[in-house]
């Protein structure tokens, strides 16, 4: 479908005009992230293989999987090593922009309710790190329509980044992300802090695994990572460029040269639709 891995600029704008014709909500778009795409898909952790088997594991078959709110990517090509054709949609251009091409994942842009999806043709439709931006009685009325009888849905997110053996560097990101950007979070962050669990779920819920995203990481990974928060660059458009500088020299000095670890608990609302409809 697409060839070699490569960068879908090209792919994904022929789609623009009717992926925005025919996915228009009543429902505003707020764009925390089109403003720093590459660093999203640099430093934005990848999930692990036992995510991927879990929703595979629970999902009826494996030929169609929608990958909603997918940013960059992440997950998309991942899930194309379970899934026969992931169709992963996001409503911001320059995120897909960034995405890395894969012959089974088809990438448009879309909102949470595109009408050219083809009634009870998914097997899974899953939303990592984005169903908080979603208007969810949309969205649960699409997934209906969508999805396979006894097709799985699932919510993710991962919690903040937990860094281990490093009490000074631990402290001070969490400062960092509880106390210093406190003002500059979205009020729709309180979502991912609860892990989803203060979300309706009217669907058949399965308990998913405890499960975590672990790496090995310097300081300029953790560092890169932060830009990636809509927190950080709310920030720095307030306060400029040179908001976070002193906590940037604190952090590179507690952290130091070596390799830590880091980890980050992985939440979800897991469930299945009705098998009789």
């Amino acid at each position: 479908m697409f060839g070699e891995a490569t960068r879908c600029s090209d792919v994904v704008r022929a789609h623009v005009a009717i992926c925005f014709r025919k996915s228009v909500t009543r429902v505003t778009f707020h764009d925390h992230f089109s403003d720093a795409p590459d660093a999203y898909a640099r430093h934005r952790p990848t999930y692990p293989d036992t995510v991927v088997d879990f929703l595979a594991d629970l999902a009826p078959d494996h030929g169609r999987a929608w990958d909603l709110g997918c940013g960059s990517g992440q997950l998309s090509t991942l899930l194309a090593r379970r899934f026969d054709h992931v169709l992963a949609t996001d409503a911001s251009q320059a995120q897909l922009d960034a995405a890395e091409c894969h012959p089974k994942v088809e990438y448009r842009l879309a909102r949470e309710a595109p009408d050219w999806i083809a009634d009870a043709s998914l097997d899974l439709v899953v939303a990592a790190q984005a169903a908080h931006w979603f208007d969810l009685d949309l969205l649960y009325r699409e997934v209906r329509r969508v999805g396979k009888p006894g097709a799985a849905f699932v919510l993710l997110c991962y919690e903040r980044p937990r860094v281990h053996d490093a009490t000074a560097s631990a402290n001070l990101i969490e400062w960092l992300h509880r106390t210093r950007l406190a003002a500059y979070w979205p009020p729709e962050r309180q979502l991912v802090e609860a892990g989803y669990r203060t979300l309706a779920f009217p669907f058949t819920e399965v308990e998913p695994p405890a499960l975590e995203i672990e790496r090995l990481w310097s300081v300029e990974d953790m560092l890169g990572y932060i830009e990636t928060w809509s927190a950080t660059r709310a920030a720095r458009r307030v306060e400029g460029a040179d908001a976070l500088a002193e906590f940037e020299e604190d952090l590179r000095t507690a952290w130091g040269d070596i390799g830590l670890r880091v980890t980050w608990p992985i939440r979800m609302r897991a469930g299945t639709l009705d098998r009789e409809r």
